[in-house]
């Protein structure tokens, strides 16, 4: 049995998770109504997976997690408003120690839920089988100061191409993982960078301004056709997929409506797919990062087979070890790194 506390200060909404989990026969749930009656259950009932509200009365969900953390360390899944807000306030709690989120149904409720309810479950699952990571906004603050440094005092090369390509796939866990990677990557780092993140359309802009907060290279929202130019960071657009292709013999990033037989979005497979057909895979890093599922296991592999290098973040370092570990079954990993390795393995590959 899994134990599961649900946290909403909204009966209605608490009502809705109870009867979705309830359903499933193996979760054996209590609930909280803010975040001070979270932090006691936390204590009496020692849930392994929690469900917490962001705004809530008495105690956000915020300050909860902050306590909770503090406390005693629990899996816990952040309930996220799909506004510009309710990112930030998404990614503050990732940082803070959440293992994922899940976006708060808007409209009528049970509609909503019904529409999303596979997902919930299957991120709550992979959350009690999840690995906790500590917080670390002393460490980010400190990165980010380092990289306006380091941005204002580099020159950055425009317009070179043909150089090469590093590409990343990421779902559960990868707010925070990518935050241990990507600010490591200095000024002059030489090859752009794409990143498929699993997420939301509402997040993805808020996520590529607070990543560029952190990184020395610049980093934007793939939202529509950009030449792939060394000195950048590119996240695929959510409620999209991105892709590579030529553009007056330029190396293009695309953004296009999600791909039916895809399962995941922005897919990494589809980004591969597209690297394969118009890269030299010889100038192609691929790195699979922590996540539910196989996303980008088949084409990652054959970026390998063809000639290209990849990585594959450790189990020992993934929150959820589903793609890595994929990766890695069909043989298509040139190395397996923890995930604070993987920024100077890059650094050494692309000199």
């Amino acid at each position: 049995m899994i134990k599961l506390l649900v946290v909403d200060d909204s009966a209605l909404m608490r009502r809705q998770l109870v009867s979705l989990f309830e359903i499933e026969g193996d979760f054996e749930i209590r609930v909280a109504r803010n975040g001070k009656e979270a932090v006691e259950e936390n204590i009496r009932f020692k849930p392994d997976v929690i469900t917490l509200d962001i705004n809530m009365p008495e105690m956000d969900g915020l300050t909860a997690l902050s306590l909770l953390m503090a406390e005693r360390p629990v899996a816990v899944i952040m309930v996220s408003s799909l506004t510009e807000k309710g990112a930030l306030a998404t990614f503050e709690a990732l940082a803070l120690g959440a293992v994922d989120f899940i976006p708060k149904p808007g409209g009528t409720i049970s509609l909503s839920i019904d529409v999303i309810k596979r997902d919930i479950v299957e991120k709550v699952r992979a959350a009690a089988r999840s690995k906790l990571r500590t917080a670390h906004s002393l460490s980010s603050r400190i990165r980010a100061e380092r990289s306006r440094s380091e941005r204002a005092s580099t020159p950055v090369r425009r317009g070179i191409t043909g150089e090469g390509l590093v590409i990343i796939g990421v779902s559960t866990g990868g707010p925070r993982t990518l935050e241990d990677i990507l600010p490591l990557l200095p000024a002059d780092f030489p090859w752009p960078v794409l990143v498929a993140q699993h997420m939301p359309a509402s997040f993805t802009l808020a996520f590529a301004k607070r990543m560029n907060d952190l990184c020395s290279l610049q980093v934007v929202e793939a939202s529509h056709p950009m030449p792939l130019e060394p000195g950048m960071i590119f996240v695929g657009k959510g409620g999209a997929d991105m892709t590579v292709a030529k553009r007056a013999g330029k190396l293009t990033v695309l953004s296009r409506p999600e791909a039916a037989g895809y399962l995941w979005h922005p897919s990494v497979e589809l980004m591969g797919r597209s690297v394969i057909e118009h890269c030299d895979l010889t100038r192609v890093i691929g790195v699979m990062l922590t996540g539910m599922g196989y996303d980008g296991a088949d084409a990652f592999n054959e970026i390998k087979l063809k000639g290209g290098r990849t990585i594959a973040e450790s189990e020992q370092s993934s929150v959820v070890f589903g793609m890595p570990a994929e990766l890695i079954k069909r043989g298509g990993a040139s190395v397996v790194l923890d995930s604070d390795k993987i920024a100077n393995q890059l650094i050494n590959w692309t000199r």
